[in-house]
């Protein structure tokens, strides 16, 4: 039996709204407020439109598949699980066959939760993901989007969890998947 966490009242008071960017994939809103020690101020909220999702493919022997490609934010090249986003109407599982399918080449009979709506940066985003894994795998050719240059690795598992503890892997969706997988 879990112990219930205290509930709280929002201690925030939002004054007014106004949209100051918006692309096919987030919206950046600037709110007027006055926040919990009582006085005004500002808060920039980044808004996602589509859920994030993440899938770690495992086959039979216990290898898994790890996706490169530079990452513009960060300036470098990161390895990270397969993963993508789900626009509204696609089901979280099926945009996971699709990422896992595009990015991969990997066509997966089952695909089970492993975590679901995790926050990525509750400060400043709503931005949620859920991972996933995937077995029962079959593979035919990737196709990635016209912005992604892929590499497809595929290594033992127990290797990549050691990625995600060493910081090989930066990816937060990627290291908290890996984690939660680990044995």
């Amino acid at each position: 039996m879990s112990t219930p966490l205290p509930q709280h009242p929002n201690p925030w008071k939002t004054l007014s709204t106004r949209e100051t960017y918006s692309n096919p994939w987030i919206r950046v809103r600037e709110d007027q407020v006055i926040h919990p020690g009582g006085g005004p101020g500002i808060y920039g909220v980044v808004e996602y439109k589509n859920r994030g999702i993440g899938v770690i493919p495992v086959d039979e022997e216990g290898f898994t598949w790890l996706v490169g490609q530079w990452r513009y934010c960060h300036e470098r090249y990161e390895w990270e699980i397969p993963e993508g986003g789900c626009p509204a109407g696609e089901s979280p599982v099926e945009a996971a066959r699709r990422e896992l399918l595009e990015e991969t080449g990997i066509v997966a009979a089952q695909i089970k939760p492993l975590l679901t709506g995790i926050q990525l940066s509750n400060s400043t985003s709503n931005e949620l993901c859920d991972v996933f894994v995937a077995t029962g795998l079959t593979f035919t050719e990737p196709d990635p989007e016209e912005t992604e240059q892929l590499e497809v690795l595929r290594l033992p598992l127990v290797e990549a969890i050691e990625m995600a503890r060493d910081g090989r892997i930066r990816d937060s969706v990627s290291v908290l998947g890996l984690l939660a997988i680990a044995p």
